[in-house]
């Protein structure tokens, strides 16, 4: 069986300028989800290094049927911002096939430079991450996409705000539709995401999986109201 998941971009956060949240803990975790299961998880840690804040996330999926594994996915990547800004990358995603894609990306006189899927790219210093954490992301018209270290152009939609409830707590929440371009080397369409954040902090996300049309959630497990 196989089956192809395309998975949400890791979170970015700023230090000095507080441009979003950082947790009180420095510590994030979502379940991954799918058909009421928990196919693997997310933590995300924050530590300071000198006047930088590094971001290092851990994304781990794994897939059973009959207790045989059907599907893998593993994305590691150590993010690094300055005053605000996003200033260098290194991450590694390695997909169910024999996709592997070593992302690195740094400022350079005037350009953010990066190499990926489609090889060494520049791109304006300014590029912001595709970073669901960021709810500032949502603003804007192209940005990097960390898992294969390419641009992508996405167009948001700002829904009605919705209640809805996590761990035995409701929450009022802001919800938006995302959507990005896709790639001529992407095995498929890039999914459409709904995002719900509370105090711009991102709680929740879904989309459904253009292989097999199952829906995908992605949930905090760290919250305390």
């Amino acid at each position: 069986m196989r089956v192809l998941f395309i998975f949400f971009i890791f979170f970015s956060l700023s230090i000095n300028a507080q441009v979003f949240p950082v947790p009180d803990d420095n510590e994030v975790n979502f379940d991954v989800i799918r058909k009421n299961k928990v196919i693997g998880n997310l933590t995300t840690k924050f530590f300071k290094e000198n006047e930088n804040l590094i971001l290092h996330s851990i994304l781990d999926i794994e897939v059973k049927v009959l207790f045989i594994p059907a599907y893998k996915f593993f994305q590691e990547t150590k993010e690094t911002w300055s005053n605000g800004d996003f200033i260098a990358i290194d991450g590694f995603t390695d997909f169910e096939d024999d996709r592997e894609y070593k992302i690195d990306g740094k400022d350079v006189n005037g350009m953010f430079i990066a190499t990926g899927m489609d090889g060494l790219i520049e791109m304006d210093e300014n590029i912001v991450p595709l970073n669901y954490w960021n709810k500032a992301m949502l603003t804007e018209n192209e940005v990097f996409d960390t898992q294969k270290g390419i641009v992508r152009e996405i167009n948001v939609q700002k829904l009605k705000n919705e209640k809805i409830k996590i761990n035995k707590s409701m929450y009022e929440t802001e919800k938006f539709v995302f959507n990005a371009s896709i790639n001529p080397k992407d095995l498929g369409p890039f999914p459409e995401y709904t995002l719900w954040y509370y105090n711009n902090e991102l709680l929740k996300m879904e989309f459904q999986n253009p292989k097999d049309k199952k829906t995908i959630t992605i949930i905090r497990t760290d919250l305390k109201k």
